[in-house]
């Protein structure tokens, strides 16, 4: 196993009875990066992340994790890691400050109460609530701060931003940035592309339970299809655009508003637009459903 690597997997392998949830993935994420590990609901993400804690065994291969098996030393790892679960559970009759000051306690402590107060105010959560009183999106705010509050050396993230509001999902995808920037890895899921493609340095997709893909976000983007909308002063006849290479006719109001699909980059057709009298132009990016087909498809 390469000591480079916050998370290495050999041929990982998972039954549920008959149900293969992962058929060999090898999967290396670097120390350092911000690695999306993205795939439909099924594809084995939750899975992969349960063998990495140890919270469950995998039926055949190896996972590593800062350097340790997490199969040998289940309490070591999670005591260098940051878990933020797709569902979670707390007490709901405890209030969030009693809560965190639990869990800080399950991890010996460790955390700064100073820091935890701190992040409660950067994401708007008052610590005297209730968890009972919380709505979902305040329930996920202290899921964040239980992940992040003790500064770990790899967090892990499912789904983050799940029911924050904007501004919030912005506070949260900034902590991330200043986590990586202090020398943290980040290995987290989403389902907004827009998210991903901002802060992950790279990205794997998982597809029935094997790794069939890593790239930098913008190529997932690239090898996807596009949409533009575009609306002219004046009807127009809109053969000059589609004859160019990758570009189809998706449908067409009185001539003055077309909706192209785009298959590739958009610079020929950019190129091919200067002819016409544009008025606005507006781009769709393919949501990370669409590019999970594309790879189904393959």
């Amino acid at each position: 196993m390469e000591q480079d690597l916050a998370i290495q997997t050999e041929r990982l392998v998972k039954h549920y009875g008959k149900v293969e949830a992962l058929r060999g993935l090898d999967l290396k994420v670097n120390r350092g990066e911000i690695y999306g590990f993205l795939g439909p609901n099924g594809a084995g993400k939750t899975t992969t992340i349960r063998c990495l804690l140890d919270t469950i065994r995998p039926t055949n291969g190896r996972a590593i994790v800062l350097g340790m098996d997490p199969q040998q030393n289940p309490v070591g790892v999670r005591a260098r890691v940051g878990y933020l679960p797709g569902e979670l559970n707390l007490y709901s009759n405890m209030r969030v400050a009693s809560t965190l000051k639990l869990l800080n306690s399950l991890r010996g402590g460790e955390a700064d109460w100073e820091y935890v107060k701190e992040i409660a105010e950067r994401l708007n959560l008052n610590l005297d609530l209730a968890i009972k009183d919380l709505s979902k999106g305040n329930k996920q705010k202290v899921g964040v701060i239980q992940a992040f509050m003790h500064r770990p050396e790899l967090l892990m993230l499912d789904e983050p931003t799940a029911g924050l509001d904007p501004l919030v999902q912005r506070e949260v995808l900034e902590m991330v940035r200043e986590a990586k920037a202090e020398g943290t890895t980040v290995f987290f899921s989403s389902h907004v592309l827009s998210e991903v493609e901002e802060i992950a340095d790279r990205v794997g997709i998982i597809r029935k339970g094997e790794l069939v893909q890593v790239a930098e976000p913008s190529m997932l983007i690239q090898k996807s299809l596009l949409r533009a909308h575009i609306r002219f002063q004046h009807s127009v006849d809109p053969k000059g655009l589609t004859d160019v290479d990758g570009v189809k006719l998706l449908s067409r109001d009185d001539g003055m508003n077309i909706t192209l699909e785009v298959e590739g980059e958009m610079d020929a057709l950019v190129k091919a637009l200067a002819a016409y009298p544009v008025s606005r132009i507006e781009t769709e990016l393919p949501s990370l459903e669409e590019i999970f087909l594309v790879y189904y498809k393959e």
